[in-house]
């Protein structure tokens, strides 16, 4: 195990009002303006409440490739799958159980940025 945790992450995007509506509408997130030291956009969400981690939306001027990677654990994967279409996005590996019994699917925001939805094993 290690001892540093993931406890942030970061999408920078050109289109970053798309990206903030994108995750507000799939998983409910808001966003605050908080800007940069550049003078650009940066917005940062406690998406991950008490458990989870935080996280932020980078603007840049779209001369560098847009990023992101997280997984957000999701209480049906099959279902944010579906919600992330509606949304806009794309699922690009379906939805699937691992033989431990997790289940995850990868998707691409409408900006292009790749993430992943996973929902645990069950409890035995």
């Amino acid at each position: 195990m290690s001892a540093t945790p993931i406890t942030w992450f970061e999408i920078a995007t050109d289109r970053p009002e798309e990206a903030e509506r994108f995750y507000g509408e799939l998983f409910g997130w808001t966003f605050a303006e908080e800007g940069a030291a550049n003078g650009g956009s940066y917005r940062v969400t406690g998406a991950g409440g008490d458990t989870g981690i935080g996280g932020g939306i980078r603007a840049t001027d779209g001369t560098s490739p847009n990023y992101a990677i997280f997984y957000a654990e999701v209480v049906d994967v099959a279902d944010a799958c579906r919600r992330a279409e509606a949304a806009g996005g794309r699922v690009l590996v379906p939805a699937r159980t691992t033989p431990t019994g997790l289940t995850l699917a990868h998707l691409i925001d409408p900006v292009g940025n790749h993430l992943g939805v996973f929902t645990s094993p069950p409890q035995t």
